[in-house]
């Protein structure tokens, strides 16, 4: 997933920078209870970050409902530890019953923590339109009903869909079982796979693709958004922060 080296950096970055007084983001995250590596890879100072759970078994709509009413309190939670900010990470918890529920959704956390949130559909459909995407290609690690919520949600936001495949995953253990090596060349043949699309997304908090962002596109010639690298400078804008990071495609270095 994360090479050797790379987890050991954003260990070692967290390690020494002093989060007293930062600016802190709050993770709700569907499975995770800990700080992606990711978080320090791109904001290695500066930013303080706290994550937490709502348990999410598997990624299913059935499995999306038995965790829906964990997420206001885990907000409230968050908030009296201390985030100025939240991110309802996990795409699909977000996107699966469209456009109107993620917006209420949204609303829920804010009024739930007092705080400002966003959730990782929102920043990905905010990441497709400053890039200009409009035709997309879909890469996901989902099953085939979770991938048909997704082009609804997405054509419900104004976006052309020419193509969307999965990875079929369901469990959410499984998707330690997909290797860099394996999506970046399952991320360039989705896209290879369509006509004149304009922007690529690869969807699914749970993939690591921030390494892979920028041979992405220089490969498929087009930006690439994806849910969890993109979903953290979202959060991060949030609280009044640029979210600029060098190195990782085109979305970071506006």
């Amino acid at each position: 997933m994360i090479s050797r080296r790379d987890l050991l950096k954003a260990a070692i970055a967290g390690a020494t920078v002093d989060p007293a007084g930062a600016p802190t983001l709050g993770l709700l995250g569907p499975v995770e209870s800990s700080v992606p590596p990711e978080a320090n890879l791109l904001y290695p100072s500066g930013i303080r970050f706290l994550a937490a759970s709502v348990g999410l078994k598997k990624m299913t709509p059935e499995g999306y409902d038995q965790v829906l009413e964990r997420i206001p309190p885990t907000a409230a939670a968050l908030a009296r530890q201390g985030a100025q900010a939240i991110i309802l990470m996990g795409t699909s918890l977000s996107f699966y019953k469209g456009a109107a529920f993620n917006r209420e959704l949204t609303k829920r956390v804010a009024q739930a923590s007092g705080r400002p949130a966003v959730t990782m559909s929102t920043a990905v459909i905010e990441g497709l339109r400053s890039v200009g995407g409009k035709r997309l290609a879909v890469a996901t690690a989902y099953d085939d009903e979770v991938n048909r919520r997704l082009q609804v949600f997405l054509h419900e936001e104004g976006f052309e869909v020419l193509t969307i495949r999965g990875l079929g995953v369901e469990k959410v253990e499984d998707i330690h079982n997909v290797t860099q090596d394996g999506l970046l060349k399952f991320s360039a043949e989705v896209f290879e796979s369509a006509r004149n699309a304009d922007a690529l997304l690869v969807s699914c908090g749970g993939l690591h693709t921030l390494e892979l962002l920028d041979p992405l596109e220089h490969r498929c010639k087009v930006p690439v958004v994806s849910s969890l690298p993109h979903a953290l400078r979202a959060g991060v804008r949030l609280l009044g922060l640029s979210g600029r990071a060098k190195g990782y495609g085109t979305l970071f270095s506006q």
